[in-house]
């Protein structure tokens, strides 16, 4: 590793920035080209001009932004490629907010068809505005409630469904586990309680025709945070009275 990390103030160049995250992301087992790069480095002049307009984050020094978002959203992507997806992989985002981890996903592994799934549409516009300017392709956004969208065409149809920092455990699992076949993938990305967090979920998650696969510890070089992306496998179709609607997964998560 170079020793061109930023500091709390410092704002680098695109070419730099491109730079670090490689190396950062190399670190986490994701390989990174140099238009992948760069494709990030657009994504945080976008985020701080956005940003300026309307609350997408309180993080916005480069170190927080290389480190906090972008490689935190990175870790998701060996743990997906560990669970067998392929070219094609449709990804569903719940919650994805600026587009993290779905977009930082999509650079990635541009072959797999990524949704943006949030309730808040001025934080879809946001993720419209960096797919234009980026140039993905295959990647859309949806205005929608997990708990309705759930009900949807969309019950069922996704290889993996992500989502990062959205809920309580028991909360969160009955908003991604309708989402995703049979087969399919569910990750869940927590912080240092995950592993209390999985045992507190594990019945919501058999009810909801889930199974536990792993509780994965991640680690960012250079930070002592605990994080741990909690890893699921859909067994069986969820049952249909879920998710319940009029916010009962937040007020009465299941036990």
């Amino acid at each position: 590793m170079t020793d061109s990390a930023p500091t709390p103030t410092e704002r680098l160049s695109a070419e730099a920035f491109a730079a670090r995250l490689r190396e950062i992301a190399a670190e986490i087992g994701v390989a990174l080209d140099d238009a992948q790069a760069a494709q990030f480095a657009r994504y945080r002049d976008l985020l701080l001009e956005w940003n300026a307009r309307f609350n997408l984050t309180a993080i916005t020094d480069d170190a927080g932004i290389l480190m906090r978002h972008f490689a935190d959203a990175l870790t998701i992507v060996p743990a997906l490629d560990a669970a067998g997806l392929g070219a094609g992989a449709r990804v569903l985002d719940v919650g994805t907010g600026a587009g993290l981890p779905g977009i930082a996903i999509k650079i990635a592994r541009p072959g797999w068809v990524v949704t943006l799934m949030d309730s808040t549409a001025k934080k879809l516009g946001f993720c419209d505005a960096v797919i234009a300017a980026l140039g993905l392709r295959e990647i859309r956004t949806l205005h929608a409630r997990a708990e309705e969208a759930g009900h949807s065409a969309l019950r069922g149809g996704f290889d993996a469904v992500v989502a990062r920092a959205v809920a309580a455990l028991p909360t969160l699992v009955e908003y991604l586990l309708p989402f995703a076949r049979v087969g399919g993938t569910v990750i869940a990305m927590k912080g240092a309680d995950a592993e209390a967090d999985a045992r507190a979920a594990s019945g919501a998650i058999g009810m909801l025709g889930g199974t536990p696969r792993a509780v994965v510890p991640v680690h960012l070089p250079g930070l002592s945070d605990q994080r741990a992306l909690i890893v699921m496998g859909k067994a069986r179709p969820t049952p249909h009275p879920y998710p319940r609607q009029g916010g009962k997964p937040r007020a009465q998560p299941l036990t």
